[in-house]
């Protein structure tokens, strides 16, 4: 039989479906699977985030990251409208202007009286500067230039007694100064230093004064005496509180003395007392009203505690200035004498004597001249001196200084004629010049050191074996300081006995020749820079650089 025809074979249509369907997933996933740069990138900074804020709160949570503060708004506009304020700004810049104009006419004074050993000579060691020393105190006030050739106004208790006297302008200036005068009566005191072209400070009148009206106070504390940066110049600003006050400061002190047995009474007390702080520094230095002008020397101040209770007290400067013309002609005060001793009217005088207000001086007692031969008596009331008006004894007291010896005056008097009534009736008094109780001194206090001491305040001499063994030195080079002026050039810059000076100006200083030669062309007002070993430094090698006095 014949073979049947061969079939072909057809291809299963699910076959068929199924390779296109396999091959589409393949090609589907091979685009998945391909290397995506951005992608890539977009994880890897996801996951730094992450781990960043991760880490972050971690540090946070255990301190390890500090809070940020959030700084507050601070405002800086004016609070209140410059125009509501006006007056309180133009006097604040008034008193910027006073000070920039008068504070460079107020100088400091530094008294010392004598020269002395280092108090370590006590403790076997003449050499050794121990930690506090009894040494010749030391005092500082304040003056203030009056004229341009160098004349210096300061109170009588700032240069009392002083041996040396050095004056420090607010530039950094120093010179010696000499004694021109001083009144022990008015706590008045005028010195000089030598030198042109200073600056003078302006002087008004005290007469005017009238209380309630600004002033400033300018001087020097005196604080911190030892430290580089004292509290120099220091402006302090009030009003005036009263004016004629006396306090018998002077009388006390006088009377203390036993050079013014007797002659206490001679003082006069006129203060101008103020609110301006007065410290003791302050001692000397000028009280300017608003215009600037000098009106009074500040000069005590009132306190329990020792320390500034607002009540201050400055000279009146018209009575200053007549006692600094006088110290600057004469050498001491001229002054015309009346001749009697009064005091305050009280109330209960007043009414004993029937005057018409409680004010005058109350004659106490004629002492003789010029009262007594003008018929003044024991009860008589002055109440005016050439028309102006006495209130109290002190009135009277400080019209009778500003009078010249030979000047003739009219006061006007209240006196008892019969019991019962009271007349007024002028009287001439001629006020002549009397022997004074006391003569003013008027010697120059040296600007040189004390005796032994060369031009910058110390004596020297060549460095032994006991020196070196004393003071611990290495060698016998050097001068050693044996003495010094307390409060002298060199002892301002911290020079005390035992230190060794090695070298001046640059030039070694092997021996007492090589310093005399060096010091021996130094000039007043020259500055000598030398290097020198003291104990108080671990003998390290120090600069000194030392000005002479001029």
């Amino acid at each position: 039989m014949p073979a049947s025809p061969r079939r072909r074979r057809r291809r299963m249509p699910t076959r068929t479906s199924w390779r296109p369907t396999t091959r589409s997933w393949t090609r589907a996933s091979r685009r998945q699977t391909m290397y995506d740069p951005l992608r890539a990138k977009t994880k890897v900074a996801l996951s730094v985030a992450a781990c960043f804020l991760f880490g972050l709160a971690l540090a946070s949570q255990f301190g390890f990251v500090e809070t940020a503060i959030e700084l507050p708004v601070i405002q800086t506009a004016p609070a209140v409208a410059e125009e509501a304020v006006q007056p309180a700004l133009d006097l604040s810049e008034a008193f910027v202007n006073i000070a920039d104009a008068v504070t460079p006419s107020v100088v400091r004074i530094e008294t010392v009286r004598r020269l002395a050993r280092d108090a370590g000579a006590q403790e076997g060691n003449p050499f050794r500067r121990p930690p506090r020393q009894e040494v010749p105190p030391l005092s500082s006030g304040s003056g203030f230039i009056i004229s341009a050739d160098g004349h210096v106004m300061t109170n009588h208790h700032v240069i009392d007694d002083a041996e040396r006297i050095t004056v420090v302008l607010p530039d950094g200036r120093d010179f010696g100064a000499r004694l021109v005068g001083t009144d022990p009566t008015t706590d008045i005191a005028v010195i000089k230093i030598e030198g042109d072209g200073f600056p003078a400070i302006s002087l008004g009148s005290s007469a005017d004064v009238e209380v309630g009206e600004w002033v400033l106070a300018i001087g020097n504390p005196g604080f911190s005496r030892a430290a580089p940066d004292r509290l120099d110049y220091t402006v302090t600003a009030g009003i005036v509180s009263a004016v004629g006050r006396s306090l018998n400061l002077l009388d006390q002190t006088l009377g203390r003395d036993p050079a013014f047995e007797g002659r206490a009474g001679y003082a006069i007390e006129n203060y101008i007392q103020t609110d301006a702080v007065i410290n003791s520094g302050n001692s000397g230095g000028p009280m300017v009203n608003l215009r600037g002008q000098v009106i009074g020397i500040n000069s005590a101040m009132m306190t329990q505690t020792g320390a500034y209770q607002g009540y201050g007290f400055a000279i009146p400067i018209d009575l200053a200035h007549q006692v600094m013309n006088d110290l600057i002609a004469y050498g001491r005060v001229k002054r015309a004498l009346l001749g009697v001793r009064v005091g305050s009217v009280a109330s209960e005088d007043a009414e004993a004597l029937g005057l018409p207000e409680v004010a005058g001086a109350l004659v106490q007692q004629v002492t003789g001249g010029p009262a007594a031969g003008a018929g003044l008596r024991m009860g008589d009331v002055i109440m005016e001196v050439d028309g102006e008006k006495v209130e109290t004894g002190n009135d009277l007291q400080h019209l009778i200084a500003l009078k010249a010896p030979g000047d003739r005056i009219t006061m006007t008097i209240y006196r008892r004629t019969t019991p019962g009534e009271l007349k007024t009736s002028p009287v001439q008094v001629n006020v002549q010049l009397a022997e004074q109780p006391y003569t003013a001194p008027a010697s120059e206090t040296a600007s040189r050191p004390g005796r032994n001491a060369d031009e910058i305040g110390i004596r020297v001499g060549e460095i032994t074996r006991e020196h070196v063994m004393e003071l611990g030195l290495e060698s016998t080079r050097g001068v050693v300081v044996e003495e010094i002026q307390v409060g002298g050039p060199a002892n301002r810059k911290n020079i005390f006995p035992g230190c060794v000076i090695i070298e001046i100006g640059g030039t070694p200083v092997e021996g007492l020749r090589d310093y005399r030669d060096a010091m021996r062309d130094v000039s007043a007002g020259d500055v000598v820079s030398m290097i020198a070993t003291c104990d108080y430094t671990g003998r390290a090698p120090q600069m000194y650089n030392i000005r002479v006095p001029r």
